[in-house]
């Protein structure tokens, strides 16, 4: 037997095997004869306190005193009394003697007076941080002795502790008794253990153990004079020593003075309940006691008084102590924003609270906060996201971003709000690096093709300067089926002119990707056709695209001149100098710079959004901005422009298969499946095609008939001749415009008609309804020349 009892203790550094904690180095000080010490728990490794009271045997009063203790901190239960987690009782032996060790765990704290050493706090923070602790500790003892009718008996500095969130709180429950002040037989003492009370802590009846005084006193009247004890141990810094020394105020505050005399009464029944302490006292109105209590009682605010709150909060909290706003008011708004109690505007005092700890201690109080935030429905938590994600979006993990984030950010793409969906749009500048592979392949870059065709045209021009920043981190196939499809075919022929500048610098920043053939066959076409845009901005960088390309090409050519075939084809603009800027330079102009001929919201766009590039006009984050102040001067919808038409999807980027395949370079994005121009033939052919144009065809007559859509019908003045030479790069005919005029062509194919250089082309239509009511213009003119070939096309469709 005696040898199991020495194998259950353990020594006195290593604690009680059975108890599931681990004892580390005590305290400097603790109430009465407890020792108080560091813990932790063996299970999770979590900070916790272990108190120790040690016996010579199972009798000593101490130890009955400690058992009372443990029973009443194990049955109260209050946020202001220390929280109880665990007890044992535990037995060593030592030669002939036996000692009795009682140990009590609870969550971890701090003796008083060393927090308050460590803190430092001097002045008016100070004051206000001490107003907040005695508040609590002030709601502490109102508890025991108006609500269970406890009297507490020594409440002193010794007996308060701190917890991690700098939160006061009471223990030291030894001598808690019940009060019997109605119990008229009762005689003896009404503190069982008033003994290890100090004298100086005593008031005058409990010195005199004049238990009928005290009977007849109201249950507050002992612990009021505690709570006198504590304010002046407080403020003066120093242990009370004798009871005479409560009488100097020189270091009370003023606007706590009063009530302070009030609870040192020398009549019992005169003495400050503490209840009345924490509705009345002066001392008790600060900042700091007001934006806590505020916090505490948040689920009973309604929405204007949390609004207002939160939106006051981020100024208000750089007047608090910052050591109390981030141990404890920072927790308390991450709690009230995870569990929904908070409004959108706390998201920006969090931020900002954060925002002065170091990084280690941000990922660790505020970004699980943050992540959980992205699966709220509150849209308008989600606005609050996006506009601040370039704070904290760095600190996100990759796979935090790719699993957990991106797919609730990602229903902003579709959302019915433009604001949203282009501060969606946005954030992806931020998350995008932090993207697998087959999340940008098979979800991010289908998105993108969809808004490149959205209905707001600063949401287009985004887009492309959206895909310009991230090419980098798309695999070499992606880039190779994406880019120039996204920039020629879709930006650079966009109603939008700042669209079309977007796309013409994001051509130059991503130039690295592309090699010589694709520049000369596929992007210089299209962008020299912009050096005569409406927009003098369009035509400016796309003079200085087509120098840029050219010295590439000519690079290109120098290197083969000089027989060096050993490289690639691939010579990228980044050694030009100056480069590195083309993009942002784009992007910023496109908010600081409007042109006269855009529409108003569209050029004044706003320049505080994250990629400095064209905004939506949206007056609100709730609204969606009237899409028709910002389109494009054109008369028919963008959906309806030919140039953003494809055979197989109505959003212009063909089939979008939802789904992820097995390879990335096999996804179906969106750009993969476009056809630029009706002929997929490559441009090697230009010479063949230009020489087939200006051959004689020998039934010109047939030719003009059977086929208006031929490169024998009259074409339009301002158009080149070479106007199909563009090949698979050149936008889609319009159905309603002629092509250029050809006089050499035209006479040969119908010599006979001096009016075919200069008439009007055939319509495309053949719907047969139509020419019932357009032929009979036709009719008038059976006498004159050429009014048989009239005639004929009148009766094929007209």
């Amino acid at each position: 037997m005696l040898k199991f009892l020495k194998g259950v203790v353990a020594g006195s550094g290593a604690g009680v095997k059975d108890l599931p904690y681990n004892i580390g180095e005590p305290y400097s000080s603790a109430w009465g004869s407890w020792t108080h010490y560091c813990g932790t728990s063996k299970d999770d490794g979590s900070p916790v306190s272990i108190f120790a009271l040690s016996g010579s045997n199972a009798q000593d009063g101490h130890l009955a005193a400690g058992r009372n203790g443990v029973k009443r901190l194990r049955t109260v239960r209050h946020p202001n009394i220390l929280s109880f987690l665990h007890s044992t009782e535990a037995e060593t032996f030592d030669g002939s003697t036996t000692k009795v060790t009682i140990y009590i765990v609870t969550e971890p704290v701090t003796p008083l007076s060393e927090k308050i050493k460590e803190l430092g706090l001097e002045g008016t923070q100070r004051d206000e941080y001490y107003a907040l602790g005695l508040h609590q500790i002030a709601k502490a003892v109102s508890f025991l002795n108006n609500d269970c009718k406890l009297v507490h008996g020594n409440v002193c500095v010794a007996s308060v502790v701190v917890t991690q969130t700098l939160d006061w709180k009471l223990h030291a429950f030894d001598v808690l008794s019940e009060f019997d002040g109605h119990n008229e037989a009762a005689s003896g003492p009404m503190l069982q253990y008033e003994w290890l009370i100090g004298s100086q802590y005593k008031p005058m009846e409990l010195t005199k153990s004049d238990w009928l005084a005290i009977r007849k006193s109201p249950p507050w009247a002992i612990d009021s004079w505690g709570l006198g004890c504590l304010i002046y141990e407080l403020f003066s810094g120093l242990k009370l020593v004798r009871t005479e020394d409560l009488r100097n105020t020189s270091a009370i505050p003023k606007s706590l003075l009063p009530d302070y005399q009030r609870l040192l009464s020398s009549m019992p029944g005169r003495r400050l309940n503490s209840s009345k302490l924490l509705e009345n006292s002066e001392y008790f109105q600060n900042k700091l006691v007001d934006t806590i209590h505020f916090m505490e009682i948040l689920t009973l605010k309604d929405s204007v008084e949390k609004d207002t709150f939160f939106r006051k909060l981020p100024q208000l909290a750089e007047q608090l102590p910052r050591q109390i706003v981030l141990k404890k008011l920072l927790p308390q708004l991450a709690s009230s924003l995870e569990f929904g109690s908070a409004a959108a505007p706390a998201l920006n005092a969090l931020l900002k609270m954060g925002s002065w700890l170091s990084a280690e201690e941000f990922t660790m109080k505020v970004l699980p906060t943050i992540v959980k935030l992205f699966a709220a429905n509150d849209r308008a938590i989600r606005v609050a996201l996006l506009q601040h994600i370039d704070q904290y979006g760095e600190s996100l993990l990759a796979h935090v971003v790719d699993e957990q984030v991106y797919p609730h950010v990602a229903t902003g793409f579709s959302d019915t709000s433009a604001f949203l969906r282009e501060l969606t749009l946005k954030s992806m500048l931020v998350l995008a690096p932090k993207l697998s592979q087959r999340t940008i392949s098979g979800s991010l870059l289908k998105h993108l093709s969809k808004l490149q065709v959205d209905e707001e045209p600063a949401i287009r021009t985004n887009t492309t300067i959206l895909l310009g920043n991230i090419a980098g981190y798309l695999n070499e196939g992606t880039r190779k089926r994406v880019l120039i499809n996204a920039f020629t075919v879709r930006a650079l022929r966009d109603t939008f002119s700042p669209a079309r500048g977007a796309g013409i610098m994001a051509l130059c920043a991503t130039s690295s990707y592309y090699d010589t053939t694709e520049i000369a066959t596929r992007i210089l076409p299209t962008v020299i056709v912009l050096t005569i845009d409406p927009d003098s901005d369009v035509r400016a960088k796309a003079f200085q695209a087509v120098d840029q390309f050219l010295q590439i090409v000519k690079q290109y050519n120098d290197k083969i001149s000089s027989g060096d075939t050993s490289g690639s084809a691939i010579v990228g603009i980044s050694a030009m100098p100056g480069n590195a800027s083309l993009l942002g330079w784009a992007m910023s102009s496109l908010t600081l710079k409007g042109k006269p001929s855009e529409q108003a919201p569209v050029a004044s766009a706003s320049s505080t959004m994250p990629l400095g590039s064209a905004s939506s006009n949206a007056s609100s984050a709730m609204e969606t901005p009237d899409i028709t102040q910002i389109r494009a001067s054109t008369s028919t919808e963008l959906a309806d422009q030919p140039l953003f038409e494809s055979p197989r999807s109505t959003d212009g980027w063909g089939e979008l298969e939802n789904g992820i395949h097995g390879g990335d370079e096999n996804d179906k994005d969106g750009w993969d499946d476009l056809e630029p121009l009706e002929d997929p033939k490559p441009s090697p052919a230009l010479a063949s095609i230009q020489a087939a144009q200006k051959r004689p065809v020998t039934q010109p007559k047939q030719v003009s008939t059977l086929r208006p859509k031929s490169t024998s019908t009259m074409k339009a003045p301002r158009e080149d001749d070479d106007d199909d030479l563009w090949g698979a790069i050149a936008a889609p005919v319009p159905k309603t415009s002629s092509k250029p005029l050809n006089v050499k062509t035209s006479a040969s194919q119908d010599s006979d008609d001096p009016w075919a250089a200069i008439a009007a082309p055939p319509p495309t239509t053949k719907a047969k309804p139509l020419s019932a009511g357009r032929g009979r213009g036709a009719k008038p003119a059976a006498p004159k020349l050429g009014a048989q070939r009239i005639n004929r096309t009148a009766a094929s469709g007209m």
